[in-house]
């Protein structure tokens, strides 16, 4: 039986946790708003795919909850994803160790993984702009060519004579066409004078037609065509702009191709819809155009050469680079003039964008000038390129010499990547092995410390860790030993001080029982009493003694000093005080005889301060005498508006003084009566009421309480009790209370006259 049970305990493990996580995925799907999120929207979507199979199409008002569904969907799993990147990260990183561990991986793997990326980045860039400067290079290159061509033929041209012209441009196109794309030639007539070109060298602009000598040498009355020209009309004449010294530069033309485009239509529709809808595109192509005049200070003619940029220079530019000009637009700038590309042929197609393919991976743009032959206005192009390193870093290193079947860069190259690369290897791993040693150095101790805390959790103080090591944690392991070591003892402290709280919790209880219980009930008097000790403690003490015959005793003492030893003499105090009221009438012989008694007993360093008044209803008139104690405040209600209060301090030392016997004592104390009235107020007090001091170490002063007094002496006793503790709060804010404070409150109400 046992063993079954054991058994079903094991088995019932697994089970346990499975139905425990799919509780917690319920939980998670229905009872959080997230996953309600996620739920609602998966029903919405699946509710809305029937309706889209069923129509071919979504209405506009389904599509837009089938949005609003996707994004709750979407909002949903990314709560739980976040969850669930912080539910592994708490379970992955709790381990100091994977924390300092995945430390060193930030430190040194990721800068050196960006300090890479940048040099790749760089190296990018630089491969990009040079690839651009390679392209340049090359148009430059077509410039050249075009300037001579033109420039060649104006000159033989000039020697041979104008019935030669159309036989020179023919074989001049004859001789490039093979290796210049679309070499096309054109002979035009012009009438401009370029005297000071030959005077001084000179290229000024032309001079206007009424300056050319009309009986020049060479005359050409039409333009010659020579080439296919099928991309642009050829020029009928050289534009203003362009001065003697010639032209050759790039130039843009444009032609309009027919795209077709998909209309679409209904599914529901039995009309047939047609499949496209010709559209028109814009492809703008460059070309290369020269313009040279024959050496004569009034050129009759000029010839003007084009080349294409088209599929040939492009291999071309392939082949001895590696870039691949793919596509060309033009760039419009709104602060300034605009160029314009030449209009192309109808039907023109001589340099197709995308007609060569490239295995370059990269894609970068280049920003090329070009002219407006019209008006000679200043464009930009953007070309589009395709380029790859590899290809690029080849032609470079070719011109090089061999190092057996690789050139002197390549060689060059991979032996300082193997180099590199090695010596970062060895820096990584040496440095992964040192910061594993370290965090496992460091974790050890860590996990001592854990070891150790968690012994002492469980009240296991013997525990001490194993110092191996003379840095800061074997100092943070010594201290660990210290602190438990002298653990016990501030338990045994904390014991005792608990031990002493609650016989101070108790001595305190006992004080407050020595206290008068509850207020006096004597007709025509009302009595309320307070004492606040400011320690656990105090010295303060009053009391009341009924002494029959409607007389009543009132006694408010103070023990110097504070705390026990005050609180042991304020008990004595009181069985003294008992005995002495039922043998003495007067207060004065009272204190005579206590006098007497307690300077026998009372330590030197000690003594009290007392008043100890009678109050007789049946005379009305109160007997006091006064040991050395603060004054006793009077207001009398004598029918006189307004009232006043009287400070009463009749002469007396303090009792306990081992002075003369208690001669002096007995020659200084003074007795005084006064008479009472329905509405006397009468306040005894301690020092603590007023010498209660603020934070500046101002004292509430007895001109204040009694000022405080008289203005309300017309409350019952209990609210002038609770009005003068409110006032003294206010008054001394947050300053620390340093003193017992006692008070007696006495108000003679109406019924003593009645009594008397």
């Amino acid at each position: 039986m046992p063993r079954y049970r054991s058994r079903g305990s094991a088995a019932s493990g697994p089970l346990t946790a499975a139905v425990e996580r799919a509780a917690g995925v319920r939980h998670a799907l229905f009872h959080t708003l997230p996953g309600r999120a996620v739920v609602l929207g998966v029903l919405i979507k699946l509710a809305i795919a029937p309706v889209r199979l069923a129509l071919g199409v979504t209405p506009a008002f389904l599509a837009v909850v089938d949005t609003v569904a996707g994004v709750a969907i979407a909002a949903g799993l990314a709560w739980f994803v976040f969850r669930l990147l912080v539910l592994v990260k708490r379970r992955l990183l709790w381990r100091v160790r994977r924390k300092l561990i995945l430390s060193y991986i930030f430190i040194g793997f990721v800068p050196a993984i960006l300090i890479g990326a940048f040099f790749v980045l760089c190296g990018l860039l630089l491969f990009y702009n040079f690839s651009s400067y390679l392209v340049q290079t090359e148009l430059r290159g077509l410039e050249d060519q075009a300037r001579f061509l033109a420039a060649s033929t104006a000159l033989e041209i000039q020697r041979a004579g104008p019935r030669e012209a159309a036989g020179i441009a023919r074989r001049k196109q004859a001789n490039g066409a093979p290796e210049y794309e679309g070499l096309s030639i054109a002979v035009v007539p012009v009438e401009r004078s370029c005297a000071a070109r030959s005077s001084s060298g000179r290229s000024d602009p032309p001079s206007p037609p009424s300056a050319i000598n009309p009986n020049s040498k060479f005359q050409i009355s039409n333009s010659l065509v020579i080439g296919p020209w099928a991309h642009v009309n050829p020029p009928a004449a050289v534009p203003a702009w362009i001065g003697c010294e010639g032209f050759s530069g790039l130039l843009a033309y444009a032609h309009q191709v027919r795209v077709a485009e998909s209309r679409g239509g209904r599914a529901d529709d039995n009309r047939a819809a047609p499949a496209a809808a010709p559209r028109e595109d814009t492809h703008t192509h460059m070309l290369v155009r020269a313009a040279a005049f024959p050496d004569s200070p009034a050129p009759a003619f000029a010839v003007v050469v084009d080349l294409l940029v088209g599929d040939q220079s492009k291999q071309r530019l392939r082949r001895e680079t590696g870039v691949d000009l793919k596509s060309v637009s033009t760039v419009p700038f709104p602060d300034r003039p605009d160029a314009r590309p030449l209009p192309g042929r109808p039907g023109s197609d001589a340099a197709t964008p995308n007609s060569q393919s490239t295995t370059g991976p990269l894609s970068w743009v280049t920003l090329l000038m070009y002219r407006d032959w019209q008006t000679g206005v200043p464009g930009t192009l953007l070309v589009s390129t395709q380029l790859s390193i590899a290809e690029i870093y080849d032609r470079i290193a070719a011109a090089q010499g061999l190092i057996g079947n690789r050139s002197f860069g390549q060689a060059l190259l991979l032996a300082l990547l193997v180099i590199v690369g090695g010596l970062f290897l060895v820096i990584e791993a040496v440095a992964l092995i040192a910061g594993l040693a370290l965090a496992k150095s460091i974790t050890g101790s860590v996990h001592e410390l854990f070891t150790g805390t968690e012994r002492v959790r469980q009240g296991d103080f013997t525990h001490k860790i194993a110092v191996k090591a003379e840095d800061q944690l074997g100092e943070l392991a010594e201290s660990f030993n210290s602190m438990t070591a002298s653990i016990e003892d501030l338990l045994r402290q904390a014991a005792e001080k608990k031990r002493l709280e609650e016989e101070l919790r108790i001595a305190h209880e006992i004080q407050m029982s020595l206290l008068p219980q509850g207020p006096l009930l004597m007709p025509g008097l009302s009595v309320t009493a307070l004492c606040v000790p400011a320690r656990e403690v105090g010295g303060d003490y009053y009391d009341f003694f009924p002494l029959g015959d409607q007389r009543v005793g009132i006694l408010i003492a103070d023990v110097s000093g504070k705390g026990t030893s005050a609180a042991l003499y304020m008990a004595e105090l009181k069985g003294l005080m008992l005995s002495l009221s039922q043998i003495h009438r007067s207060p004065r012989e009272l204190l005579i005889a206590a006098n007497r008694i307690i300077a026998q007993h009372l330590d030197a360093r000690s003594f009290i301060t007392m008043i100890y008044a009678v109050l007789d209803l049946n005379r009305q008139t109160m007997t006091y005498a006064r040991a050395g104690h603060t004054p006793l405040i009077y207001v009398p209600a004598n029918g006189i508006d307004p009232r006043r209060a009287r400070i009463l301090a009749p002469d007396g030392l303090v009792l306990g003084l081992k002075i003369d016997g208690g001669e002096t004592f007995e020659r200084l104390l003074e007795e005084d009566t006064i008479p009472l009235h329905a509405g006397d107020l009468c306040l005894f007090f301690t020092d603590g009421i007023s010498e209660a001091m603020n934070t500046h170490d101002d004292c509430f002063g007895e001109s204040r309480l009694g000022q405080l007094v008289e203005n309300h002496a017309h409350l019952p006793s209990d609210e002038l009790r609770e009005r003068v503790l409110r006032e003294i709060a206010a008054f001394v804010g947050d300053a620390p209370q340093h003193d017992d404070m006692t008070m007696i409150l006495l108000k003679v109400d109406e019924v003593a006259a009645a009594v008397a």
